[in-house]
């Protein structure tokens, strides 16, 4: 029974690491086993100064001398590449069990599996000099040293906590996986968002289950990467943060993960805490972000129903040093695997504990998202003469936001599903979004249609121009930089009058659309139509 087990994103990784080190060259082999979501994520080993090119070359630890990794995520991909081209001295391979993935990755194009900008160079630079791509797994685990777990860790569908708990199926199957095959002594980090103190589960497993003379430790170290900015995030992180046990082999074994990221960030943004505080720390990170892009939208309500501008309102709160300007542009709300996700899990966590003003307080935040969807949906509705019946409708993006392929928890998803609820015809355009997510994900947003049903009211245009064409009304829900750059006047030429635009992320210039004729209502702003 594999450990990869998720349909979209299966991978494994292997490393292997030659370093040379007061004048010996030591070389190692690091394999992961694990399960991503939409991508794999890093593996890397480190040689303690003190081991011998015996201890090595044996694959002898005693204790944890040898680390080595395991990690997939969505931001996987990239910090593979980024660990491999900054880590000269690592070979680093991903090993999946998804051949066609493999042979993306091994393209001689480069027609990467996913998208993300910079990724392509990243990979051009370090592939086939200490960058590989493969596939295997037991073996894997067999030859790791330091095991990355990032495995995809949903909100619960049914039973206990059903629609807030995070389903940890993956991460259990991972670490049972790991405990099964393992040989010899083993550092598991725990890449993936999970509730607090999921790491005493996950150690509770290994003890149970491990071989004799076999030891784990355990580290957090959770991800902070931001699709569509994660090449930059990885080259100049904010802050590394990385968890462990209070205990003299918590702590080794934490010192060696902080040795690899060293190799190009600064030490004083390698931050390192105990076990539980690193794991309550990327849910607080993420709540904390969805809580100010909730905030600015329903400020934009306000707006709307007061004629106020939610850019100056935005600007003016910016300004104070004790806020910053940071994620305060209001949308038609945020999506996106994380967010939502973490949120949820927060809420459940804090009603585990019996603290149920603080669930609530973040229930809301979730509450608020929903509302703006809602919101900028039936504005369209009510703009549109109070009925979208019959009428065909462009949406622009289909991805959670600019700059990803990726679609978990886009807004663009729900408004398609009002629009589809309405009778509407809609042609959606995406740059980055593959069509078969797209039928995917309307499909899981509307069980009561088939797919037949769905794909008589909905098309799929191959170009922004071509999607607006004989429209009544543009919806803008993802903020590409090409929508900005539409050749509006064609586009108002091929449109039914009174043609209208509908701009969910501040993207476009309002006056000058006016100017060539739109009718335009943007998010956040009381001008009447």
């Amino acid at each position: 029974m594999p450990v990869i087990h998720d349909e979209r994103e299966p991978y494994v990784f292997a490393v292997r690491i030659t370093r040379v080190d007061q004048g010996v060259t030591r070389e190692a082999y690091l394999r992961v086993d694990g399960l991503v979501f939409r991508t794999p994520q890093a593996f890397f080993w480190s040689v303690p100064a003190k081991q011998s090119a015996d201890t090595v070359e044996n694959g002898a630890s005693g204790g944890h001398e040898l680390p080595s990794f395991h990690h997939p995520n969505t931001k996987g991909g990239p910090t593979c590449a980024v660990i491999a081209l900054k880590c000269p001295h690592i070979a680093v391979t991903i090993v999946d069990l998804n051949q066609a993935r493999i042979d993306a990755w091994n393209s001689p194009d480069f027609a990467l599996p996913i998208y993300e900008p910079g990724l392509e160079e990243v990979v051009r630079q370090a592939r086939g000099r200490n960058l590989f791509f493969s596939t295997d797994v037991d073996k894997a685990i067999q030859e790791a040293d330091l095991i990355f777990v990032s495995v995809n860790t949903p909100t619960k569908k049914s039973g206990v906590g059903a629609g807030f708990g995070a389903d940890l199926h993956y991460v259990e199957s991972a670490t049972r996986r790991i405990a099964a095959v393992a040989t010899s002594s083993k550092i598991v980090v725990e890449k993936s968002t999970v509730p607090c103190r999921t790491a005493e589960s996950m150690r509770t497993i290994l003890e149970a289950n491990c071989k004799p003379g076999c030891r784990f430790d355990i580290l957090s170290n959770p991800e902070f990467l931001a699709e569509g900015t994660a090449i930059g995030d990885l080259f100049k992180p904010d802050r590394v943060l990385i968890g462990s046990l209070q205990t003299q082999e918590g702590k080794d074994a934490c010192a060696g993960l902080a040795g690899v990221y060293a190799n190009w960030v600064p030490k004083d943004r390698i931050l390192t805490v105990g076990l539980w505080s690193s794991e309550l720390s990327k849910l607080a990170a993420n709540a904390m972000l969805a809580q100010r892009i909730s905030s600015i939208n329903a400020l934009s309500a306000i707006c709307e129903a007061t004629g106020a501008n939610i850019d100056e309102v935005a600007h003016a709160v910016g300004f104070d040093s004790r806020v910053g300007p940071k994620f305060l542009r209001a949308s038609v709300g945020f999506g996106g695997s994380c967010f939502q996700k973490d949120i949820l899990n927060l809420v459940y966590l804090s009603e585990s504990l019996h603290l149920p003003q603080v669930a609530e307080y973040w229930r809301q935040v979730v509450e608020m998202n929903e509302y703006q969807k809602s919101r900028f949906s039936k504005s369209v509705v009510d703009t549109l003469f109070n009925t979208i019946t019959g009428k065909h409708i462009a949406v622009l993006g289909f991805a959670f936001k600019a700059d990803t392929g990726d679609t978990r928890e886009s807004p663009a998803i729900t408004i398609v599903r009002d629009f589809l609820a309405e009778r509407a015809y809609v042609t959606i355009y995406d740059p980055k979004v593959d069509e078969a997510q797209i039928w995917q994900d309307l499909s899981e947003a509307c069980p009561s249609l088939s797919l037949e049903q769905i794909k008589k009211q909905v098309t799929i245009a191959h170009s922004a121009l071509d999607a607006c064409k004989q429209k009544e009304a543009i919806v803008i829900a993802t903020e590409w930089k090409e929508f900005r750059e539409i050749d509006w006047q064609t586009v108002y030429d091929d449109m039914t009058k009174p043609a209208f635009v509908f701009d969910g992320r501040l993207l476009v210039d309002a006056d000058k659309l006016r100017q060539i004729g739109f009718k335009v209502k943007v998010i956040g702003r009381g001008e009447r139509l």
